[in-house]
């Protein structure tokens, strides 16, 4: 598909047409596999759209979706995950991005304004999804049925704002200033509980706030649906399903058709979709022949509305599902029936996250329970209410109980879904409704690391109970109780237990034989993680649900106990009307409410100033440009890793299933295609370098073994997939897979002298004072992956003279230029590395991502084409390593008091196979648990090399570990002596004199000491105090909920040092500045612009007003200036910017 094809008027019937901020679209063909998130940033000018999981579950790739109804003359409006949609599935759609609600061209939107404004954005990365996710709400709350908003407000409510990005993902800002820039827009938004920001000054009121913000208008929305698709669109046909493989059947007999059809045709691969939300979950590489999209067949999108119950299709939306099932609740005669729907509803909301639920269905959902034991939350809510299904299986038609069709077989080819009926439960016995003084009661239950968004269940669960009173206490008539996710197969009925508790009048002793049963009912499959959690919170959630009715003069009163703390069904929220007043009883925020407070100083002025962030607007609308989003040549190809899987063998052939080079492939790069005069060599520390690829033996999983270079980033994905390794093992010996193996093979890494840390006091003096001890008391901490928004990327191109131009995403440009010389064998002069602005790094895109572009580079110099990589985020997950594992051991000594007098620790180091940066772990590790004065400090830590992928620097490398370490250790003998862990926090702080002998010459005079006046003036500004004692009397309230505070200390060691920068003043007085350093998304440039004016402005003559504006950071190039190193952090410019300005507005002045 070319992109002068894709541009023209419409000329071919049954065309795909589509539009895309407004500009027409039409493809005469497509691969039907081809997602909406792969045209528009390969085939469009349009970039905002980011690729960060490629599953749904980021929230990066969001863009606006906008459908006409002809019937109803509507366009609707919702937000959808580009990287899941089907490009053939839009046909007739208008997509909106970032850059098309606003840009720097046509002005940016409030949103790009008040996200910049309220520094929300830092790599930037997410930023557009965000936006788009916060547009899509403000666009569809104008639709409700509210009260016209304040001026330069939305009728948004600030839950609903801050439920708009609960399916993006950020790994840079946090999310309240993100949250407050979305509330921003509610007309329900305390203004007093919105963060820093750039719009008003501390201590300004109300209204003045409320004038400063960017006015936002719902009138002044772009088009976001144009008229010309809707005339197209009432004369549109499908799509003519030769020329895109891609069949739209509009009746059930159609698609019976189709589908014996596919029978017939042996060999050839066929997919049913609707939303192809499955493929986040499991993706698949392997190409379809033909793809059936179910949308059109009516009795497969239909709500039915009987009296025996609802009837919803296969494939209607989960967000349609919702819809409809809070309609029901509209219908007062059968009220409890309704409020069951309602529970449904409420429960179906907390599934994935919007943009996914506007396209997944309920029906999709069901099947992959079914046919991959998916962990559906959907199966366990309504298999507890006696839902049933109708399936279509070629010409036969059958109608199951849930229970029966996620216990058949799984779903073949010929076997369709056609819908889900939930019954009336009223009438579900004989038809008949009777009236007695028994009461429906039903609650679902999930449990999930996230309350809201793509965050699967550690357990679900729904019980549906008809009960009624007696002089005794309350009898169970009957019970369904469901519970999934929990680690089987799929969702199941607890028979046993029903059948214990039918007829039963509840007690605590028939109560607590019901939990002995759920207990060895609810039992995860071995390999399960959190197993005995999963088991533990069926029984809690039983517990929950009938628990409430054994409490002393429980009693039945309209329907609800009147002691049942909301176990029971409640009321739906209402809307408010008083007059002018907009007031919405909705559910309460999400965030509880924080203030910040900054003192700044004019003495530096504008150094410290809360200024939007250097590039934040551009960020947000998506015209920042990463290195992904430079335009491809035509000549360009696409590079995918092939790695390890074992962690130790000889590697014999790399080939590929087909005999044949897979479709696209142009060459596989290994370590026999490095150029003569170069080196195997893939990144470098000061400690040493790391192989690019594997040579004849791997000794990793992870490893790269070969790079293949196809003609698009998919073909080249594929053909990795399609890789088939032959491993031997044969005179190796096994693998060294643990800390403790290494220790038994003496397998370590050397720590250089001058990086070890020096231990502190006498450790049997210490213990000898002790009153107490600890003793061989362990800790284990594990690996974390970076998850930057960006995967590793970079783009190489072949310049005139042998020289190479790479573009990358990495922190250290420098010494990957270092690496990328010494590969190809070339001088370094020959080789120029370029970083504009990364999307995302932790320490991750440092060492780790030299061997990406180093790869790059050596594939463009061999085939003399320019090469590019965007590392799918599996690979990049396997490949780049992560945060160091460790083992600890620690014995400590202390009074009763809490003082601590001495502390011993063993520190294993699972440091991979490669050196990287481990042997700083050490020195890290002991500066930040020195925090604590622990009287005499003493330890052995050993770097071990280990047959795993080479861990790296990750956000403080040793120091977090470090600090968590101290924190468990006073946690400990806190417990031990039953004492308040704050305390012993507090007594274990610093005073000077062990302050000086713990850090020695870096503890500086005593008047520059002040965590102690820190310490207790956090304590007064937060009521600490106050806050313990109200904590207390809580928690003596009530039995099962509990609270906690805490303050933790944290100390970090500075250390200043002189990096280079450049400054150029140009003849219109603009100022270029360019650093030693990366723009991460931590502000350096910010900061830099700030260090610049305040330079520029200690020279007196015209034109230094708005200096801030006339400073432009740009781009590290590292023929341009030589890069600082790699701890990239931040810059101390002052001097040279202050040398060279002088200079230069003298020469002005001249």
């Amino acid at each position: 598909m070319e992109e002068s094809e894709t541009i023209k008027a419409a000329t071919c019937p049954n065309s795909l047409v589509l539009a895309v901020n407004g500009e027409r679209f039409e493809l005469p063909s497509v691969d039907p596999s081809t997602t909406l998130l792969e045209f528009l940033r390969s085939h469009t000018r349009f970039k905002s759209v980011k690729l960060g999981c490629g599953q749904g579950g980021c929230g990066a790739c969001v863009v606006l979706l906008s459908k006409y109804d002809p019937d109803r003359e509507q366009v609707e409006n919702f937000p959808v995950n580009s990287c899941l949609v089907l490009l053939c599935s839009v046909n007739g759609c208008s997509i909106t991005t970032s850059e098309g609600i606003g840009n720097s061209k046509d002005g940016f939107h409030p949103i790009h304004k008040r996200f910049a404004g309220f520094h929300a954005s830092q790599c930037g990365f997410c930023t557009p999804g965000m936006c788009m996710s916060l547009f899509s709400a403000l666009v569809n709350a104008e639709k409700k049925d509210r009260p016209e908003p304040p001026p330069g407000f939305s009728k948004l409510t600030v839950s609903e704002a801050e439920k708009a990005i609960s399916g993006n993902l950020c790994r840079c800002t946090g999310y309240r200033p993100i949250a407050d820039a979305c509330k921003s827009f509610a007309a329900d938004v305390d203004m007093e509980d919105l963060g820093i920001n750039s719009f008003w000054k501390k201590g300004e009121i109300g209204e003045v706030k409320e004038s400063r913000l960017p006015f936002y208008s719902p009138n002044n929305q772009n088009c976001i649906y144009p008229e010309y698709l809707k005339d197209e669109f009432k004369s549109a046909m499908p799509l003519d399903s030769r020329r895109y493989s891609w069949c739209c059947p509009s009746t059930v007999e159609e698609l019976q058709g189709l589908l014996e059809i596919n029978l017939a045709e042996k060999g050839k691969r066929t997919r049913l979709v609707v939303g192809n939300t499955g493929m986040g979950y499991y993706p698949e590489l392997r190409q379809y022949d033909k793809y059936i999209d179910l949308r059109y067949i009516p009795q497969l999108s239909m709500v039915k509305r009987e009296r025996t119950g609802i009837e919803i299709g296969a494939a209607v939306t989960i967000s349609k599902a919702i819809i409809s099932l809070r309609e029901e609740n509209k219908d007062k005669s059968c009220s409890e029936d309704n409020l069951v729907f309602l529970k449904i509803a409420d429960h179906m909301e907390k599934i994935a996250s919007e943009s996914i639920r506007n396209s997944a269905t309920v029906g999709g959902n069901l099947v992959m329970a079914q046919r991959n034991y998916f962990p559906s939350d959907i199966a366990t809510i309504l298999l507890a209410v006696g839902t049933t299904v109708s399936i279509l299986t070629g010409l036969k038609y059958e109608k199951l109980t849930l229970e029966e069709f996620l216990e058949r077989p799984p779903l073949d080819s010929r076997s369709v879904l056609l819908s889900v009926q939930i019954p009336h439960w009223k009438h579900v016995e004989n038809g008949q409704s009777t009236e007695t003084d028994s009461k429906l009661l039903f609650e679902t239950y999930r449990a999930a690391p996230r309350p809201l968004g793509n965050a699967l269940p550690y357990l679900n669960a729904a019980f549906l109970a008809d009960v009624s009173p007696c002089k005794t206490g309350v009898v169970v008539n009957k019970v369904q109780l469901a519970f999934g996710a929990y680690g089987t197969k799929h969702a199941i009925r607890a028979g046993t237990v029903e059948e214990y508790l039918d007829g039963k009048t509840l007690s605590i002793v028939v109560l607590y034989e019901a939990l002995k049963l759920v207990r060895a009912t609810v039992v995860p499959e071995d390999g399960i993680s959190h197993s005995d959690y999963r088991s533990s919170l069926a029984v809690s959630y039983v517990f929950e649900f009938f628990g409430p009715f054994i409490n002393e003069g429980a009693v039945m009163s309209n329907g609800l106990l009147d002691r049942c703390n909301g176990s029971l069904l409640e009321e739906m929220p209402k809307v408010n009307n008083n007059g002018d007043h907009f007031d919405l009883t909705e559910s309460p925020a999400l965030l509880s409410s924080a203030k910040q407070v900054v003192i700044s100083s004019r003495e530096y002025h504008p150094v410290g100033e809360p200024i939007s962030k250097s590039g934040a607007a551009i960020q947000a609308s998506g015209e920042a440009v990463y290195v992904d989003d430079i335009p491809s040549p035509t000549n360009c190809l696409h590079g995918a890793f092939i790695y390890s899987t074992k962690p130790l063998a000889w590697v014999k052939d790399v080939k590929f299933k087909s005999k044949s080079l897979p479709n696209g492939v142009a060459a596989v790069i290994s370590f026999r295609d490095i150029p003569k005069g170069g080196e195997n060599v893939g990144s470098r520390t000061m400690f040493g370098f790391e192989p690019l690829f594997a040579d004849d033996l791997t000794r990793c999983a992870g490893q790269p073994l070969a790079f293949v270079v196809a003609d698009t980033q998919k073909h080249a994905d594929m053909a990795a997939d399609m890789a088939v390794v032959d491993y031997d093992s044969k005179d190796l010996e096994p693998p060294i897979l643990t800390v403790e193996e290494a220790v038994e093979r003496s397998s370590f890494y050397e720590v250089p002298p001058f990086l070890y840390p020096s231990h502190v006091g006498d450790f049997s003096e210490g213990m000898a004072e002790a009153d107490h001890k600890i003793l061989s008391s362990e800790i284990k901490l594990g690996s974390q992956y970076y998850f930057y928004m960006e995967t590793q990327t970079a783009f190489a191109v072949p310049d005139e003279d042998n020289c190479m131009v790479v573009y990358s995403s990495i922190q250290c440009p420098e010494f990957a230029h270092t690496v990328i010389a010494r590969c190809l064998g070339v001088p370094a002069h020959n080789v120029r590395v370029i970083t504009r602005r990364v999307g995302g790094g932790f320490g991750g895109k440092a060492i780790r991502a030299m061997p990406v572009a180093t790869a790059c580079a050596l594939a463009a110099h061999k085939l003399c084409r320019p090469v590019r990589i965007y590392v799918n985020r599996k690979t990049d997950m396997i490949m780049t390593g992560g945060r160091h594992p460790m083992k600890i051991t620690y014995s400590v000594g202390f009074k009763s008091n809490g003082n601590i007098t001495a502390l011993h620790l063993d520190i294993l180091i699972n440091s991979g196979m490669f050196v990287d940066i481990s042997p700083i772990m050490p020195l890290n590790i002991v500066g930040a648990l020195k925090k604590y004065d622990w009287g005499a400090l003493s330890f052995d830590i050993k770097v071990c090399k280990t047959n795993h992928s080479s861990k790296s620097a990750m956000r403080g490398p040793g120091e977090m570990q470090g600090s968590f370490i101290a924190e468990a250790v006073i946690e400990d003998v806190a417990s031990m002596l039953s004492m308040e862990v704050d305390s012993v926090r507090n007594q274990n702080l610093h005073k000077f004199d062990s302050l000086n002998e713990f850090y020695e010459s870096s503890a500086g005079d005593p008047l520059d000491y002040t965590l102690p006046s820190i310490w207790d003036k956090l304590a007064k500004s937060s009521r600490f105090a106050q806050r313990i004692e109200m904590i207390k009397k809580f928690n003596n309230s009530n039995r099962w909920r509990k609270k906690g505070i805490s303050r933790v200390p944290v100390i970090n060691e500075v250390t200043l040092r002189p990096t280079p920068g450049k400054v150029s003043i140009l003849w219109d007085g603009s100022v270029v500045v360019e650093v030693g350093g990366i723009e991460l998304g931590q502000g350096l440039w910010t900061k830099v612009k700030q260090v610049t004016a305040f330079a520029l402005s200690s020279i007196q003559c015209d034109g230094t007003e708005d200096l801030l504006e006339k400073v432009r950071v740009v781009q590290a190039d590292t023929l341009g200036l030589v890069q600082g190193d790699l701890l990239l952090g931040a810059l101390h410019l002052n001097q040279v910017v202050k040398l060279l300005d002088f200079v230069a507005i003298c020469w002005l002045k001249d």
